[in-house]
């Protein structure tokens, strides 16, 4: 008897998890006929699986409408079951968008970009991990044996990801002990931020085929290495065609490019708590430790808060094609619509204003005095997650784009995260972030 699989219709929610239910095989394309029900207020489950508090209740309805494109099989030589799921839309019963759903925040604010500016977004979210497959051994910073050590793991993550037209480019170990990176090509739009999800949920399924764990929590003890997730992104035209690079420009900028850049550095301390959005992430967002601290342009340097990617200057390269910037600041603990978004809608603002990119600097900015900080537009980020949500909470810019509706309920339930770790010690709560990403 041929058995029906069960497909999962899967949202990323506030929290950055992947949360669904699951249908038979055989629905159609788009799944279940007139979309799955779900009670607004599953949006409100906190990181740890909570609902503290919700500013829908137990009322209302919306529907999951599955997006037949970002469909994941990961099929397995052992007797595990096939795993299938599905990333969706959220829409209101009429087949409205839902205004506070993630995705949709994305597809608006691409939307303006492209039908005000004819520009599009190329980007490709860079992932860092744990693989407790490894043992911890010292001295495997970045190592050949550290390759070794891990087995089969990457070679059947790589084909997993393939097999889901993710395309990934690299899997490279990192420079913790059974720390490792993986990355994939650029997408358009919406696209690069449905790969990020989907990416991040076959390494982990891999990894329990294993018999082990793949962890994306932003740190992993306090004083410890974490885990990044770096954004790189450029602009196209309508066609596809290149928009950032000019080699006769400020930092070989385009215009567009260095307005949309200028915007996310002005908004970076304001939506910071949306692409770095747990209490450990500002364990890792500090000075010194290869991660952003500031809100600062900086050419080929790490710890800035967007860096100016290097060019390789080789025959036969295009630099207009291989041009790009990476956003620093955003961890795994965030859902990857709203990275994407928050860099979008900022963007679309340094467009509006047309905004004059500022100056790059290398090193750490905290040894400027403070004159010259403002007077270069640079501010030290959110040193916590209480002081970014009020940072959110006060911006005016993020209630425009965000809606009320949607800025409230995000504020709402990234406090309520912060209410369950009241009283906990450092060490406990970067491992119970640890066990939930």
């Amino acid at each position: 008897m041929k058995h029906k699989e069960i497909i999962m219709a899967c949202i990323c929610d506030y929290a950055g998890q992947v949360r669904g239910k699951g249908y038979l095989s055989g629905l159609g394309e788009t799944g279940k006929p007139g979309g799955i029900g779900l009670a607004p207020t599953n949006l409100m489950i906190t990181a740890f699986g909570d609902i503290v508090n919700s500013p829908w209740g137990s009322c209302g309805e919306i529907l999951m409408m599955p997006v037949p494109e970002t469909e994941v099989t990961v099929e397995f030589i052992s007797e595990q079951a096939t795993e299938r799921f599905v990333l969706c839309d959220l829409q209101e019963l009429d087949g409205s968008p839902w205004n506070c759903c993630p995705r949709n925040w994305l597809q608006r604010g691409l939307d303006i970009l492209e039908n005000e500016f004819g520009l599009c977004v190329n980007a490709a979210f860079e992932h860092e991990f744990h693989y407790s497959g490894v043992p911890k051994r010292l001295g495997n910073a970045y190592g050949l044996d550290a390759m070794r050590l891990q087995g089969m793991f990457a070679n059947t993550v790589v084909n997993a990801l393939q097999a889901n037209a993710i395309e990934p480019e690299m899997f490279m170990p990192e420079y913790g002990p059974q720390q490792y990176e993986v990355t994939c090509a650029p997408a358009i739009g919406l696209a690069a931020a449905d790969r990020a999800v989907r990416l991040r949920e076959i390494v982990r399924s891999v990894a329990r085929n294993f018999g082990h764990k793949a962890t994306f929590a932003p740190v992993m003890g306090v004083g410890m290495v974490g885990n990044g997730v770096h954004l790189h992104y450029s602009l196209v035209d309508k066609s596809g065609k290149p928009k950032t690079y000019n080699p006769d420009a400020p930092h070989c900028l385009d215009s567009d490019a260095a307005c949309f850049t200028a915007g996310i550095l002005r908004a970076m301390p304001e939506f910071i708590a949306l692409t770095a959005p747990s209490a450990v992430s500002y364990e890792r967002l500090q000075p010194h430790r290869w991660s952003a601290a500031y809100n600062n342009l900086a050419d080929k340097d790490r710890e800035a808060g967007v860096r100016i990617c290097p060019l390789p200057k080789l025959p036969d390269t295009d630099p207009h094609a291989r041009f790009n910037l990476e956003y620093r600041a955003a961890d795994a603990t965030a859902n990857p619509y709203l990275v994407l978004g928050a860099l979008v809608w900022a963007g679309i603002d340094g467009l509006k204003s047309k905004l004059k990119l500022p100056e790059t600097m290398l090193g750490d900015p905290g040894v400027l005095p403070e004159e010259e900080l403002q007077a270069r537009g640079i501010q030290r980020l959110p040193t916590s997650l209480e002081k970014a949500l009020d940072m959110l909470e006060q911006s005016e810019r993020l209630k425009a784009w965000m809606g009320n509706e949607f800025h409230n309920a995000y504020l709402v339930n990234k406090r309520s995260e912060l209410s369950l770790l009241d009283g906990l010690d450092p060490d406990e709560q970067v491992r119970r972030y640890a066990e939930c990403y």
